[in-house]
């Protein structure tokens, strides 16, 4: 019995709703930017019975269109490829902001055999439609060859657009959260430089700490929304100093006990200072139990072993480290040897043998000390 049209448009709007429902359950489970790209790409090739997809990510200052995801081999050699704007037919599609069904390549004037001639693969037949947000065009979506031999349609057509129109969503959106993160994370690193220039011998002591924190992370293995939360506690561990007298800060000599007392605070206010910010209370407990040590003799809470945060530990060795090794009102700085024995002295005691080895490795092997040089080791 032949299809209506009206049954084959129902037939087209189901599969692009079923398709299109799949895709936001990926996109609410959290995943990563390239893991939603890559689920996305290889559902919309199932759906449309196709041999080969990909993203291709608009490059504004370069104007080229770069592989970022590619389901159906070849990924290694495409994801090092970049086809300029005004080549192909995906060139001619983000430049046109405008969708095309090709089911002859070879006889469109349009078609670009390099990337093919690259990879090895035959391009016979493609759909390719724009992923544009706001008119702002962010890249483009391919789709190639019908497993079957047949000719993409128009409806394959228009189910392509309506995954373009959900991964151009999905970008923009990561793009905005990574701008606010950028924004915070500035925040954070003005609060912590305001902090540090309260006394002229830890200026830059907030950003060095995150650093080395972060590093020590990373060599630990933590998963990235911990190394999110080491960031933000080293970036604002000693907040709590804005508490505390410049002149207990910036003394040249030993303290007396009262004011040991006072700088001894400085946790507590610093965790006081966060505890109505609802995305730092991670953090939070990282800037409070800073200074606790291994063995249990550390402030604000006598914690010891693994009851003190890990997160903590690893700022306690960083804080630690940056603090001998740099000038102070009372001493000049004393080298990285010095630090590094006084690391291995008091590992077990004072600080978590654990993090003091890992952290003690990567400065024997320079990564430590080249992070000085380098950016922060968090990518937001």
């Amino acid at each position: 019995m032949p299809v209506t049209e009206r049954e084959r448009e129902m037939n087209s709007d189901d599969k692009i709703a079923t398709l299109l429902s799949r895709i936001s359950d990926k996109v609410g489970l959290g995943s990563s930017l390239a893991g939603m790209h890559a689920q996305i790409v290889e559902m919309t090739r199932r759906t449309l019975k196709a041999s080969a997809s990909s993203v291709l990510l608009f490059d504004e200052p370069r104007r080229e269109l770069v592989f970022d995801v590619v389901d159906g081999g070849a990924e290694e050699t495409l994801k090092q490829f970049r086809l300029p704007i005004d080549s192909g037919i995906a060139g001619w599609v983000a430049r046109n902001s405008q969708a095309v069904v090709v089911n002859d390549v070879a006889k469109d004037r349009r078609f670009f055999q390099g990337v093919d001639h690259r990879t090895g693969f035959v391009t016979r037949s493609m759909i390719c439609a724009p992923m544009l947000a706001h008119r702002k065009l962010l890249g483009v979506i391919q789709v190639l060859n019908k497993t079957d031999g047949t000719d993409f349609s128009e409806d394959d057509l228009e189910t392509l657009k309506s995954v373009a129109s959900t991964v151009a969503m999905v970008i923009e959106n990561n793009l905005l959260r990574q701008s606010v993160i950028s924004e915070y994370r500035n925040t954070l690193a003005a609060l912590a430089a305001a902090i540090d220039a309260k006394d002229s011998y830890t200026r830059g002591h907030s950003e060095r700490v995150t650093r080395f924190a972060l590093l020590t992370g990373t060599l630990l293995r933590l998963p990235s929304e911990d190394l999110d939360t080491l960031e933000h506690g080293a970036l604002l561990h000693d907040v709590g100093k804005i508490g505390v007298p410049d002149g207990i800060l910036g003394k040249p000599g030993p303290l007396t006990s009262d004011e040991l007392v006072v700088l001894q605070k400085h946790p507590r206010i610093g965790a006081d200072i966060l505890k109505n910010i609802p995305f730092l209370a991670n953090a939070r407990e990282l800037v409070l139990h800073h200074h606790e040590e291994y063995d249990g003799t550390g402030y604000p809470d006598g914690l010891r072993g693994h009851d003190i945060p890990l997160g903590a530990r690893i700022l306690a060795v960083a804080d630690a480290f940056d603090s001998i090794t740099s000038d102070r009102a009372y001493r000049a700085a004393l080298g990285i040897q010095t630090a590094l024995n006084e690391l291995r002295l008091h590992s077990g005691s004072q600080f978590c043998p654990y993090v003091s080895e890992a952290f003690i490795a990567a400065v024997e092997t320079g990564a430590a000390v080249n992070s000085l040089d380098r950016p922060s080791a968090l990518q937001v």
